[in-house]
């Protein structure tokens, strides 16, 4: 007869907030925010530039365009491409391009756009 080893027990999700419950570092939804197979901020256009122009974006507008749009006032901490710039650097500049979001926000628009199921909570 066969032994069977007991499976290891689920764990909480390691993404911030997220109550999901996983068997690796990430559930579903979060892995692939977290996948080490992306090129680097930096390599995608993130530099010490974009950091100094956006910080002074989110201070002309401090408010998650997405949360106002739903009735709920949340502080915007990210700089969101409207559309996607994928390496396009007249979209990545183009400050009609851009939008405040929050992080969650931010998060759940970015899996939609790469074909993730969402799970909104």
């Amino acid at each position: 007869m066969e032994e069977i080893m007991p499976k290891k027990p689920f764990k909480p999700c390691k993404h911030p907030g997220c109550p999901n419950l996983t068997e690796g570092d990430y559930c579903d939804v979060h892995a692939p925010l977290h996948r080490s197979d992306r090129e680097s901020a930096g390599k995608r256009g993130y530099t010490s530039r974009w950091q100094k122009i956006s910080k002074a974006y989110l201070r002309k507008h401090p408010l998650c365009a997405s949360c106002l749009k739903e009735g709920r006032v949340t502080k915007a901490t990210v700089v969101d491409h409207i559309v996607p710039h994928r390496g396009n650097q007249q979209l990545f500049w183009d400050e009609s391009n851009w939008q405040p979001l929050c992080k969650h926000c931010h998060d759940v628009k970015t899996m939609t756009e790469e074909g993730h199921k969402v799970y909104r909570f």
